[in-house]
């Protein structure tokens, strides 16, 4: 199960290949995401689980953060470097 600030890579989608942070747990099915757009070019939106694929990375956010919230984790953890590339995805 996704928890909320944990970085994830799109894999279905116009935001395939994208990274994003989950900003809460709908149900078992849904989550929300965000890149946020400035960074990843992710927008934020309702996303299921299975077009989500986790990464090991989290950073520490609370749940519905605004973008401006996520964007500071990020640079706090230091992932804004790998985050603002995109990622090749295989099917």
């Amino acid at each position: 199960m996704l928890e909320v600030g944990r970085v994830c890579v799109k894999n279905a989608g116009r935001d395939a290949g994208c990274f994003c942070v989950v900003i809460d747990v709908l149900d078992d099915n849904f989550v929300m995401v965000t890149g946020p757009k400035s960074l990843t070019g992710a927008r934020r939106k309702k996303c299921n689980i299975k077009h989500l694929e986790p990464t090991p990375h989290k950073v520490k956010i609370k749940k519905n953060a605004s973008d401006e919230e996520v964007l500071n984790a990020i640079k706090e953890a230091k992932l804004e470097e790998v985050m603002s590339k995109r990622v090749g995805i295989q099917l």
